[in-house]
């Protein structure tokens, strides 16, 4: 059976429905294919079991600040398993909520493997579905290298981690950025002996090295050991336990846990769906495009995490709308690389978007520096929450070229730098906004005027 469409989407993850769901909108006939689950990696395994999680590991540390608020309770015992179940239980959810808007915008549901017999068709089961245009979000999987190599059992990814009802003891965790800092977060809270080995000198390594020193300060006083700056790492299943060694400050380090959760890098979904019968074009494991979206073969369009860069969900959706309006005849911008928000959903939170003071120096650009800790801010301090700062990279002619946010609420405050530097705006632009009292977010103007020694309550 052979059926026809405008558009097809290869994936249904946070890009691929997104995707879909807007070229419905521009009046195209729309069909999605998808193997497992509506909503992808990210909101069945990803994103939102892990914030759900996270939640409840942020609640256990709360407890213990309940007395300063005149609230007297004890923690009588922690249930981890209820937390996963719980967190399992909010993604069944929200991805029957992703099927109900595909019966919306009126898209084809396709349930089971895909794979690309021409140019113009892919086959899924007994069904041959032809198109005009291919949008692929296939996502991407772990990374393995010699030495690193997940088996599903105590060396495990992210994917296994957040189905885990049955906590170890002790983990190693090698890969200090978003998703091993995040698991060590919640394991922590729950009394797991937590450890992050890392080859960088500092937990997550792609951020501003305030915002990595911040976090580091939290996971001491929490009691989570780190090895970082570390060399020729490795882990290696015992059967009853794991073996993680490295070599530290010159010497050879050997350390025994329960488990091993190795978290050191994704690479593009690009096996099985037929790539090689179409021509695309792929470089290092992600599938190669244009700022259109679109791959070597024109009307074939790929996004998200298969196509590499920033592996995140929302910067997915967004190269999701691009490719749509483009197959729809309009003319979108390209996705700016350089404005998509980064967060880390640890406590303290970190957000940033622009540059790193690092990058500057490289790059040799002029910047001043403006950094307003949240002890000093009067809602953190009667919220309880004044741990982190906010800090402002300011341009000559005003223009923010960075900004980094650390504390409870950084993931949510990121939006506004966000949008200033979309709109291009300018230091003044801030000045002139008036940012309410008493709130965490009178303090993304205070550190703007920070950077040109302003500052009114600091």
């Amino acid at each position: 059976m052979s059926k026809k469409f405008d558009v097809v989407v290869l994936g249904a993850g946070p890009g691929g429905y997104v995707a879909a769901i807007r070229a419905a909108q521009l009046g195209k006939k729309v069909a999605i294919v998808e193997k497992e689950h509506l909503g992808g990696v990210c909101l069945n395994k990803g994103c939102i079991p892990t914030k759900a999680v996270l939640k409840s590991a942020h609640s256990v540390h709360e407890i213990s600040d309940f007395k300063d608020l005149g609230i007297n309770v004890d923690l009588k015992s922690l249930d981890a398993g209820q937390a996963v179940k719980r967190a399992k239980k909010i993604s069944d959810s929200i991805s029957k909520g992703v099927g109900y808007l595909m019966k919306k915008n009126k898209i084809e549901v396709f349930n089971g493997h895909g794979e690309f017999t021409s140019k113009t068709k892919i086959k899924v089961g007994k069904d041959t579905i032809e198109f005009k245009n291919c949008i692929i979000a296939t996502g991407a999987n772990y990374r393995s290298f010699p030495g690193l190599e997940h088996n599903g059992k105590n060396l495990i990814g992210a994917w296994e981690a957040i189905k885990m009802e049955d906590i170890p003891k002790s983990i190693g965790i090698i890969g200090a950025g978003a998703i091993g800092v995040e698991f060590a977060y919640f394991w922590n809270a729950f009394g797991v002996d937590v450890h992050i080995f890392e080859l960088q000198k500092h937990l997550l390594p792609i951020e501003d090295e305030d915002s990595s020193k911040e976090v580091e300060k939290a996971y001491k006083k929490y009691g989570v050991k780190m090895s970082l700056g570390i060399e020729k790492v490795e882990a290696k299943d015992n059967g009853k336990n794991v073996t993680i060694t490295a070599t530290e400050k010159g010497k050879k380090i050997e350390y025994k846990f329960d488990k091993a959760l190795i978290a050191v890098g994704m690479t593009g979904n690009l096996d099985g769906f037929g790539l090689d019968k179409i021509g695309v074009k792929t470089d290092r494991g992600f599938i190669t495009t244009n700022g259109m979206q679109q791959t070597n073969v024109p009307h074939i369009y790929a996004i998200g995490d298969v196509c590499g860069g920033a592996l995140l969900a929302h910067a997915a959706s967004h190269e999701g709308v691009i490719a749509a309006e483009h197959i729809a005849g309009l003319k979108p911008h390209a996705l700016d690389n350089m404005n998509i928000p980064g967060c880390t959903y640890c406590q303290p939170q970190v957000a940033s978007v622009g540059y790193t003071e690092r990058a500057l120096k490289e790059k040799k650009i002029k910047y001043k520096v403006g950094k307003l800790p949240f002890s000093a801010n009067g809602k953190a301090i009667a919220s309880n929450e004044a741990v982190g700062f906010v800090k402002t990279l300011m341009g000559e002619d005003g223009e923010m070229l960075g900004a980094h946010i650390v504390g409870t609420q950084a993931t949510e405050l990121i939006h506004e730098y966000t949008l200033f530097r979309a709109m291009e705006g300018i230091d003044e632009e801030i000045f002139a906004t008036v940012h309410p009292h008493p709130t965490l977010g009178e303090w993304l103007a205070e550190a703007v005027l920070a950077s040109k020694d302003r500052a009114l309550n600091f």
